[in-house]
């Protein structure tokens, strides 16, 4: 995908700030989502300029180098993103590729499904996914890593956004009649569930499509 059709500028910065933030204080509710949510998301530092994601391994970790803000950080209930121990979402952002290096042992990668769209790169020490890469230049996300911004060692990344793809918890067991108090939950921390993305980046992945088949101006 080139930048005439569809700049990653554009994706990033299109629907920026459309989603309610998280609220931040105690919860009531027992449902579990993500620690990073339940503890209360902290909001985004203004002046945040990027840090370093590392890995959970106690010796020589992974360690990856992101310059500048994540965006659309979300919970994704999806079975292919990496969650940490206790968690029923993962959460994810991305990041412009070109923003995205590995640092420290990068010999530790390894990519988990070389046959799934979205190419991740985990650990094969702890296990843990250090980011996400589409190579298909036609694809509406292409340009764009995906990352999990509580692997930051600093501080003040954006918090989520939104939920997507919650019902995909049930395909790994999630018991179906508990969903209401899950979608419940994801409102209480300020996070509007959707079984898909947001409607906003649905509307992007469309616009992208229709750019590509020439239904719509490049």
């Amino acid at each position: 995908m080139s930048e005439s059709h569809f700049s990653l500028g554009h994706i990033i910065e299109m629907f920026r700030g459309h989603n309610q933030k998280p609220k931040e204080g105690p919860m009531s509710s027992d449902t579990r989502i993500h620690p990073s949510i339940d503890a209360g998301a902290r909001p985004a530092r203004t002046d945040f300029a990027g840090g370093t994601l590392s890995c959970k391994c106690q010796t020589d970790p992974v360690r990856v180098e992101i310059k500048g803000q994540v965006a659309h950080n979300h919970a994704c209930g999806c079975s292919k993103c990496w969650k940490p121990e206790g968690a029923v979402f993962s959460m994810v952002a991305v990041v412009p590729r070109e923003n995205l290096r590995v640092v420290a042992n990068e010999n530790k990668l390894a990519i988990v499904d070389p046959s799934a769209t979205i190419q991740r790169y985990a650990c094969k020490d702890c296990g843990v996914h250090m980011y996400g890469r589409i190579e298909n230049r036609n694809h509406p996300f292409y340009g764009l890593d995906f990352v999990h911004p509580e692997l930051f060692r600093e501080s003040g990344w954006a918090p989520p956004e939104f939920g997507a793809f919650v019902s995909s918890i049930i395909e790994q067991g999630f018991p179906p009649a508990k969903m209401g108090a899950v979608r419940d939950r994801l409102r209480e921390v300020g996070l509007q569930p959707y079984d898909c993305l947001s409607p906003p980046l649905m509307d992007a992945i469309s616009t992208h499509i229709a750019k590509l088949a020439g239904r719509l101006a490049a």
